[in-house]
């Protein structure tokens, strides 16, 4: 069953008592409070998926506290308790946001009947969201598994870690699938069932970072026109995952680290510290003891995150993988462009199997891609695989007769390799992170 974090807002101690025993024995987590000031309080403290609340609270209308809790976490449903059911005060309940409302007297099994169905919609609406996530990376190289034995060891730490608590930091080049260990280890979590959010900190801009991850109140800043939980509270009981933290601004880093250790953070624009249950998964392919010498990347948050240290092989280094992998590649691309393409030539696999693929699996998965679409024969062959593969490619040069993108993808992988950071090569490049991060994926860097 779902549990929920649940808030019971009713100034009789008897309901707050009889609902939070009643909710408790379900296993839920429960705070119960008196009043709507208390209410807000707690709903800034922390992330509720439901929220039971009296119509009338003393002098003052339970109502006006459905949009206020809504403000905070969008995703919380209202239950709003009465002694005085009419269609008026229910419709404008709903209008309001409320989920549903229950009419008391109320017995336990009511409660626990209404929290089961919230609890099976809030279940939905996580697997929806993490079905939709999933469609977005919908592809063989999800599927974890290697003839390489350094890789079947990562994935046999991985999935020893994956049921812990611990921070798990992935290391290794851009493209060597990070982001599906990632997902992995929190499906083989308890946390599976809550949602698992990615913030990709080169491709959010650093000023906005920090109002990304921990949210910001509605006038924080110009253009905050509204309050925004921000993704920690987004994945409240799951994982946040932190793609390439190496390129994360010092600012920030500092408020994470709070995170970390407190599990406490505050929005832009408020100065009441807000809890979250969150599980810390991050990523780089950065060297970041060469940061911390270099005073970019803070010593003791580097010591915080490495708690499970996963260096993901490159794809050179696996070569007994680049065959089953290519194949896994070419089955599911010949199912969704509806062709028929049997395998590869002997040449295509030698040139598949010698090349140095600089951009791993994801430059794999996208030469494949590639070759299906543009490929006629039976199998693909040497005229199929881009340039790049190719012996030839590594004498292009400018006033050769090649694409512009051409060009530009083997630039920049040329500054990649001798650069030691994201920001190094888009300052060579003359670009910014975020465009430098658009290319990578562009080009399967």
């Amino acid at each position: 069953m779902y549990q929920l974090t649940i808030l019971v807002v009713d100034d009789e101690a008897n309901i707050r008592k009889t609902l939070s025993y009643c909710l408790a024995v379900e296993g839920h987590t429960v705070i119960a409070v008196s009043n709507p000031a208390d209410a807000m309080e707690e709903a800034r403290r922390r992330s509720f998926d439901l929220a039971f609340v009296d119509l009338k609270l003393g002098e003052e209308d339970g109502l006006e506290l459905i949009p206020v809790l809504l403000s905070e976490s969008p995703w919380t449903k209202v239950v709003i308790i009465t002694a005085h059911a009419s269609i008026e005060s229910a419709v404008d309940a709903m209008r309001r946001g409320a989920t549903d409302y229950i009419v008391k007297p109320f017995t336990p099994d009511q409660v626990k009947l209404l929290t089961r169905r919230i609890g099976r919609i809030r279940e939905l609406e996580t697997e929806i969201a993490a079905l939709k996530e999933d469609m977005q990376r919908l592809g063989p190289e999800n599927q974890l598994h290697s003839k390489n034995t350094s890789m079947q060891r990562v994935i046999e730490t991985a999935r020893k870690a994956a049921p812990s608590e611990a921070i798990v930091l992935l290391q290794g080049e851009s493209g060597t699938g990070k982001s599906v260990f990632a997902r992995a280890i929190h499906h083989w979590s308890s946390r599976a069932a809550k949602p698992m959010v990615v913030v990709a900190c080169p491709a959010v801009p650093p000023d906005l970072l920090e109002s990304e991850l921990f949210g910001h109140a509605k006038g924080a800043f110009t253009g905050a026109v509204r309050d925004n939980p921000g993704r920690i509270a987004a994945c409240e009981g799951g994982t946040l995952f932190l793609d390439e933290i190496g390129d994360m601004v010092p600012s920030v880093q500092a408020k994470l680290l709070r995170f970390i250790q407190d599990k406490e953070y505050e929005r832009l624009g408020e100065s009441r510290p807000r809890k979250a249950d969150v599980r810390i998964i991050a990523a780089t392919n950065a060297d970041l003891e060469t940061r911390l010498t270099e005073g970019r990347f803070r010593e003791d948050l580097f010591y915080r995150l490495n708690v499970i240290n996963l260096i993901i092989p490159p794809l050179r280094q696996r070569t007994e993988d680049i065959i089953p992998l290519a194949m896994d590649f070419l089955a599911y691309f010949c199912r969704v462009n509806h062709k028929e393409i049997l395998g590869f030539s002997e040449e295509a696999e030698q040139l598949l199997t010698t090349h140095t693929w600089p951009g791993n699996v994801r430059e794999l998965r996208n030469t494949i891609e590639r070759a299906v679409i543009l490929g006629s024969g039976e199998r693909i062959g040497r005229t199929d695989l881009p340039g790049n593969i190719t012996p030839t490619a590594a004498t292009s040069a400018l006033g050769d007769m090649v694409s512009l993108s051409t060009i530009e993808e083997m630039h920049i992988r040329r500054v990649l390799a001798k650069t030691s950071s994201l920001q190094e090569a888009a300052d060579v490049l003359g670009i910014d992170q975020a465009t430098l991060w658009r290319r990578r994926k562009t080009y399967g860097i």
